[in-house]
């Protein structure tokens, strides 16, 4: 056996090769175990303001009992959730899971025409969104099935002074409210004075029914919505917890939720996992304001955080940050895109925590490979297959291939999506009959069981029949102390079908093209060094940070 699964034999002590799903019937059960046992504990946090356990379980059944017994809405209907990260987002998250409902992750940052074919494909009935984005809202939701909506203020649960206050702020003094009409809203602190004369449903759920539509893919064309199970998150839940293991102290961990709760990293490693463990979420809103985020570090006495590359390349860039109190940190989890080296190297250094790098996709709810959390130093993997679930290496044909070698990634295991929801065709092209899932990642296996990314198939850069991989570009360019971000594209070429094309932000003003061909000649072979490089002040991200190469590929200008 161990054979097959060589990663076995180089677990951390303590993390089991198997979970049991069966511990827990659905979302909901996990949550009444954490509500009932940590009932006085803090569970959110948010601009300074703290809601016990016990609160977010009286306030999520009310938010449940407005579902159900106003709106009239029953099991299995979508609900739409349009929000950053604020203290109304896990009350109506966790509402609309105990009344049964299907939860529809929404981005705030959408296009209305990304909005309206999210609502028009999940087929949502209701959505409850910030103040913030109503206007994106108002202009299409007469086209889609919405019959509900609830709108709320950042400062809604912030304690009646505090929230008007804030509130005030932003929209009228940072004018980041605009105008919207829609007369059939209701508030949101209405909604929950008007459920809690309704009691929680008797819902019955399952390991097959649907938790969550969350939508991905839209690198590949329109945007499709993974059908996640309660069974699909139970699974990934106890498969990170198990993980994490005698690293986190029930009822005493501090967890940075910087990722937004709409993103399925976050949802289920801090929203799930550190509920569990009776940990205090402190939400925040607006990471990208990194001064602020640094202030916020400093007040919550943190132990761990989870991020992708650009967060902690930011934080490391930020006045401040490295004077923070890293005494409590024992856990720094980076996915979402690869860590790299010159960035995790660094973080060590400042806080003393070993950046682990993980890997995961929306389809895997998320979490796929971990790394040992007791990892001395970045090793380049995207870790161990978590307990549970087999990773292997196939070739274009569809054959295993041997340790070592360069293949696509495949994944099999409980945490692994049910399809895309009403799209049978695109379901087929990446679940086998057997529910391996081709993952679209060019990866390789070495003899312990350790993963390595080699890079997205499609982000492949083919140059004079050599692949290039921008991961490995990028990466070495970034060990250039005058770079801040880099992103590496293919450029069609006529003499050698492509070439490398580098974007790069400076952290030095004075750094030029010439210092960056002399150290790429250093440290990169002949065709994987950038012909061409241009300067950019950003670079294009997603909502969580992500470099977004495609965008670059997309731009319709000559080569610089």
């Amino acid at each position: 056996m161990s054979n097959e699964r060589p990663w076995l034999g180089h677990y951390p002590a303590g993390v089991p090769a198997q979970i049991d799903v069966s511990e827990y019937a659905s979302v909901p059960a996990v949550l009444e175990e954490a509500f009932g046992r940590f009932r006085d504990r803090p569970a959110f946090a948010n601009f300074g303001h703290q809601l016990s356990y016990g609160q977010v379980e009286e306030m999520s059944r009310h938010f449940a009992g407005y579902l159900t017994g106003v709106l009239g809405l029953g099991k299995g209907d979508r609900i739409a959730i349009m929000m950053p990260n604020v203290l109304q987002y896990p009350i109506a998250l966790f509402g609309a899971l105990r009344a049964g409902l299907v939860v529809v992750n929404t981005n705030p940052m959408y296009t209305a025409r990304e909005l309206q074919h999210q609502l028009e494909d999940s087929g949502a009935k209701a959505i409850v969104v910030l103040d913030n984005f109503a206007e994106t809202l108002q202009q299409i939701v007469d086209h889609t099935q919405v019959q509900h909506i609830v709108t709320t203020g950042i400062g809604d649960l912030l304690g009646f002074a505090k929230g008007a206050l804030v509130n005030f702020a932003i929209k009228h003094v940072k004018k980041m409210v605009p105008d919207y009409h829609l007369p059939q809203a209701v508030r949101f602190r209405d909604a929950l004075a008007r459920g809690a004369a309704h009691p929680l449903p008797p819902v019955t759920l399952g390991h097959d029914d649907i938790a969550f539509l969350q939508y991905t893919g839209g690198t590949t064309g329109v945007a499709k919505g993974a059908m996640l199970s309660h069974g699909n998150m139970i699974a990934n839940m106890l498969q990170a917890s198990a993980w994490i293991g005698a690293n986190a102290r029930p009822g005493e961990e501090v967890i940075i939720t910087a990722l937004p709760l709409y993103h399925i990293f976050s949802l289920t490693a801090n929203g799930l996992v550190f509920m569990r463990l009776g940990g205090l979420n402190w939400l925040i809103t607006n990471p990208r304001d990194m001064p602020a985020f640094v202030k916020e570090l400093k007040q919550s006495g943190f132990t761990a955080l989870t991020g992708v590359n650009t967060l902690f390349n930011g934080l490391l860039n930020t006045p401040g940050f490295a004077e923070l109190d890293f005494s409590r940190l024992h856990l720094t989890l980076g996915g979402g895109m690869a860590v790299q080296r010159a960035v995790a190297e660094r973080w060590k250094n400042v806080t003393g925590c070993t950046l682990a790098e993980a890997y995961g996709l929306t389809e895997t709810s998320p979490a796929v490979c971990i790394n040992p959390l007791d990892l001395d130093a970045y090793n380049g993997s995207i870790g161990l297959p978590v307990p549970s679930t087999d990773v292997a290496i196939w070739s274009e044909d569809g054959r295993p291939l041997p340790m070592g070698e360069v293949g696509e990634l495949m994944v099999h295991g409980p945490q692994v999506m049910q399809g895309y929801w009403q799209r049978p065709d695109e379901t087929a092209q990446v679940l086998d009959g057997n529910g391996w899932l081709h993952t679209g990642d060019i990866a390789r296996m070495d003899e312990a069981g350790y993963f390595y990314i080699v890079d997205r198939k499609k982000d492949m850069i083919l140059v004079s029949g050599f692949n290039v991989y921008p991961n490995e570009v990028e990466d070495a360019v970034m060990a250039h102390p005058g770079v801040l971000e880099v992103a590496a594209v293919g450029v069609p070429d006529e003499h050698s079908g492509e070439v490398v094309k580098l974007y790069v932000v400076r952290k030095d003003p004075n750094l030029s093209e010439d210092a960056i061909r002399q150290f790429c000649r250093e440290n990169l072979t002949g065709y994987k060094r950038p012909k061409l490089i241009e300067f950019r002040d950003e670079l294009p991200k997603s909502n969580v940070g992500k470099i977004l190469r495609r965008e670059l590929r997309n731009e319709k200008k000559a080569p610089a």
